[in-house]
């Protein structure tokens, strides 16, 4: 999969989001493996440099407006080094969204982890493990770089699902390999389509 502008003139804010034909999830896995291409395309915003993002437990994208940039979302944010500073990735932005970190409350906008930087072009695995609204787990190459709970929408009720989407912000950028594990299901061992790895149990999928 690759998000490419070959036929912009300019970029004109014109942003994208790619989304998974499937959900609401709630408790889930998502691995992704990533690489920033080629040049920014003409009129790309410069925070957008090599910045990209994976967003999750957003709005219903049939509720999004015409004119709205990003949806209402938990962003797994992707980023890529500019061949000189440190720039981490695997951080957490909040478009519409809040989170506790560190046992405390934040309004901040984005929260970096504690990734190392990857310059040029070569592939990062980012990983994200979802517990619905209790707690977030980010991974990138295997190593845990950030973690926070109690997701929650800009009113402070708890964001506890959504849907799933990968971004285009106005830099060329390829997607190797998306896989998304859904960690919800049935738990009766006694049930055909019992998983060892479900974390939350749904008795009404149960197949006997």
């Amino acid at each position: 999969m690759e998000a490419r502008y070959d036929q912009y003139t300019e970029f004109d804010k014109r942003f994208g989001h790619i989304f998974y034909n499937g959900g609401p999830f709630s408790h889930y896995k998502i691995l992704v493996e990533y690489r920033f291409v080629g040049e920014q395309v003409k009129g790309g915003p410069a925070w957008a440099l090599r910045n990209n993002g994976i967003m999750y437990h957003t709005q219903d994208p049939k509720t999004m407006a015409v004119e709205q940039d990003f949806p209402g979302s938990m962003e797994y944010q992707l980023l890529g080094g500019n061949g000189k500073d440190p720039r981490t990735t695997g951080n957490l932005c909040t478009p519409g969204t809040h989170v506790v970190f560190n046992g405390k409350f934040t309004e901040d906008h984005i929260i970096n982890s504690t990734s190392d930087t990857f310059h040029g072009d070569q592939w990062v695995t980012a990983e994200l493990v979802v517990h619905g609204s209790e707690k977030a787990e980010h991974f990138i190459n295997g190593k845990k770089v950030l973690e926070y709970t109690g997701l929650q929408w800009d009113d402070r009720t708890p964001n506890g699902s959504g849907y799933i989407a990968l971004q285009a912000e106005s830099h060329p950028t390829d997607f190797r390999k998306v896989r998304l594990l859904n960690l919800e299901g049935c738990m009766d061992k006694k049930a055909k389509n019992y998983k060892s790895y479900f974390v939350k149990n749904n008795p009404k999928v149960c197949q006997f």
